[in-house]
């Protein structure tokens, strides 16, 4: 249990980086379309470079063989854990501060119970209490932005990151089944190139394309500036291969359900991360007392949840 925890911390570490940059891009001007849309552009390019120096060709091949076996469940799998998630984060950057994004994300940590036991699968009720903190802290958060905007800013950054929550969770529990080969539904996919990190978010990357395609003849956003393509492709490295991938190992690593439960709660510390990462790069201000009570109230069902979780 402790190495799950130190790699999901470490991975909310450099997500962070994602409601960071996608608030300073926010602020710039650029387009929420471009900002998700372009950060699994560079991803592919990273991904295809690292399986290729540290596998070499025949791990490029495996993965479009698996990917063209089974297209159909990569494409479901990838649009929804990276497409639905991410499009919809990255519009919430523009009504919201990264670190009150990232809050309201922690619902992703009430979302998970819940996405497993739609998959079948038993959670144990004990510490399911203080998932309820955390909820109260995520709200006392949006009160204080609520207070400094409008009801409508709430809405337009909160509804949209409470679906997000549950999008990323069902997308990575897809790929958890589909290992397992225990859902009849799903198909059982078996083979060593899936132990490799970066060729399980490749595959997801890969099945996102469509998706990404799709979004930009629709929406038809105007070209990106240089900086949005600097910052994305930061985004891309920090975010969607480093902590991705560590994320999607130590989930990896998870054999029982309550683990899983315990992996995706680090990504509270994600919210501590945003903060601190606006007040040094965007000059932000410290929030509020009904704020900072929020992050506590957060932070300390985090803890309390992994403890008991843990026993």
């Amino acid at each position: 249990m402790p190495q799950l925890i130190s790699l999901g911390s470490l991975a909310a570490l450099f997500f962070s980086s994602t409601f960071v940059l996608n608030r300073a891009m926010s602020l710039q001007g650029g387009h929420w379309v471009w900002t998700s849309s372009l950060r699994f552009g560079f991803m592919l390019i990273f991904l295809v470079a690292l399986l290729l120096a540290t596998q070499g060709k025949k791990a490029l091949a495996d993965v479009k063989n698996i990917f063209l076996q089974h297209w159909l469940f990569w494409i479901l799998s990838g649009s929804i854990g990276f497409g639905v998630f991410y499009s919809l984060i990255t519009f919430s950057s523009q009504y919201a501060a990264g670190w009150v994004v990232a809050t309201t994300w922690q619902t992703t940590i009430l979302a998970t119970p819940i996405v497993l036991i739609l998959f079948g699968r038993k959670v144990p009720a004990k510490g399911l209490v203080f998932t309820g903190i955390i909820f109260i802290g995520i709200i006392l958060v949006n009160i204080e932005h609520a207070a400094l905007t409008s009801l409508r800013e709430v809405l337009f950054s909160a509804l949209p990151v409470l679906v997000a929550a549950f999008a990323y969770p069902i997308g990575n529990q897809l790929v958890w089944e589909a290992r397992m080969g225990h859902n009849p539904r799903l198909p059982h996919i078996h083979h060593p190139i899936l132990e490799n990190g970066f060729a399980r978010v490749l595959l997801l990357t890969v099945g996102s394309l469509p998706f990404w395609l799709i979004l930009l003849l629709v929406s038809s956003p105007p070209p990106p500036s240089s900086g949005q393509l600097i910052s994305t492709a930061l985004v891309a490295l920090l975010s969607g291969v480093i902590a991705t991938t560590l994320f999607l190992y130590a989930r990896h690593l998870c054999q029982k359900p309550y683990e899983i439960s315990a992996v995706d709660a680090t990504q509270s510390m994600e919210v501590i991360f945003s903060l601190i990462g606006e007040i040094i790069f965007l000059g932000a201000a410290l929030p509020g007392a009904l704020g900072m009570a929020g992050v506590a109230l957060t932070l300390i069902g985090l803890a309390a949840y992994m403890r008991v979780q843990a026993q």
